[in-house]
């Protein structure tokens, strides 16, 4: 067997949560987003009316994009699968064994950890029978230092700026995906590891303790309560405190998608301004290099575990 066929026997699965191209898919996106739960239909009216403000969310096609970067720098192929939409995470499974991969690793293009999502990915991929072939799955990468500072350049250049623009020093935001309540009670680490990554990201950007909070944005419509502090609470104490304007960092997406585009640029962008304040949001990730870089390191640092396994 050539060197070459061997290398091809382990390949890389990025995970998502997939979004739908057209305003008319929404009412089916959701229902596998809720598992079938249907939810009130001024709901989904409203989440459609979101996508079609913001005319179609490119979490796609950066993930795509993204995959195939990160398959020019590890030289393993490089799958994608969406838990809520095409390509689904169990269709993405079948065309890698009948690629004839013996070993995959998974990666959740979600850093922190929590069975709402991470969780869920692990389900979808391994399915009522296991995988067909060896699975390496990644819980958490959320402290790594190459993703720290692939969120710490882009900080840098949008604050600095904002700072300059206003003439005094902005507060920073940083923001995850809220989780419900119930979720953290029963143990989940995914609230503290947000934190942890907002706590890292701002020291190697360099900002003081004083200069940076946490809140948690785009709470759920139904199913009880969801944690916070929210970004409207945190902006309103902010201006409180005699602030003018505040910059949104999230540190729990990796690229540009309905919660960014809308939830940030539109809706919290709306609230500020109704409010007195500015708000200004640090660019997504997308295609940092340095994003790239450290699931790159990731790859590399299970494909050498595995080689001292052999």
């Amino acid at each position: 067997m050539s060197t070459r066929s061997k290398a091809e026997k382990t390949a890389v699965l990025l995970l998502a949560h997939g979004t739908p191209e057209l305003v008319d898919d929404v009412p089916e996106f959701l229902r596998y987003v809720t598992g079938g739960r249907p939810l009130p239909p001024q709901s989904v009216e409203e989440i459609k009316r979101r996508y079609g403000v913001i005319g179609q969310s490119p979490l796609n096609e950066i993930t795509m994009q993204q995959a195939k970067a990160l398959e020019r720098e590890v030289g393993l192929p490089v799958y994608v699968g969406m838990r809520n939409w095409k390509p689904f995470i169990a269709d993405v499974v079948k065309r890698i064994a009948a690629d004839s991969v013996a070993r995959t690793i998974a990666i959740c293009m979600a850093p922190q950890n929590s069975r709402t999502s991470v969780g869920l990915y692990r389900r979808a991929v391994v399915g009522d029978n296991g995988t067909p072939f060896a699975l390496e799955f990644i819980e958490s990468w959320h402290d790594h230092p190459l993703l720290a500072e692939a969120f710490a350049d882009r900080l840098r250049a949008g604050w600095e700026m904002a700072c300059r623009d206003s003439l005094v020093k902005i507060p920073i935001i940083f923001t995850a995906h809220s989780v419900p309540q119930q979720t953290i009670a029963a143990g989940d680490p995914y609230d503290k590891q947000a934190c942890e990554t907002a706590e890292l990201v701002a020291s190697v950007a360099d900002i003081a303790a004083e200069d940076w909070s946490f809140a948690f944005q785009s709470q759920g419509v139904s199913g009880g309560p969801w944690i916070g502090p929210t970004v409207e609470h945190t902006i309103l104490r902010l201006k409180e405190k005699g602030h003018r304007g505040v910059f949104i960092q999230p540190v729990g997406f990796l690229c540009d998608h309905v919660e960014v585009l809308y939830d940030i640029d539109i809706a919290f962008q709306d609230f500020a301004t109704k409010h007195g304040m500015r708000l200004w949001r640090a660019e997504s990730l997308n295609d940092s290099p340095k994003l790239i870089a450290a699931l790159a390191d990731l790859v590399r640092s299970r494909v050498e575990r595995g080689k001292g396994k052999s």
